[in-house]
């Protein structure tokens, strides 16, 4: 298994992103009642959670895939 390039991991933290701030801004809604408070939400946590999330896949890039190397089977 190769790593993944930076472009891919922008691009599945990216379509992430759009998914979990799409649930959290409609979780807002229904807690606050209020669209401008759920938009400003979503967009904190879009723009704060996109970063994290990015970081978070190449720091996973340093470590040893393990499932790649046999096991002992003795």
């Amino acid at each position: 298994m190769t790593a993944d390039s930076h472009i891919r991991s922008l691009a599945k933290a990216l379509s992430w992103r759009i998914v979990a701030t799409l649930t959290t801004s409609v979780i807002a809604y229904l807690v606050t009642g209020s669209l401008d408070a759920a938009a400003l939400i979503g967009g904190i946590e879009f723009v704060l959670k996109f970063v994290i999330y990015y970081l978070h896949e190449r720091a996973w890039q340093v470590v040893p895939n393990r499932a790649s190397t046999p096991i002992d089977q003795t």
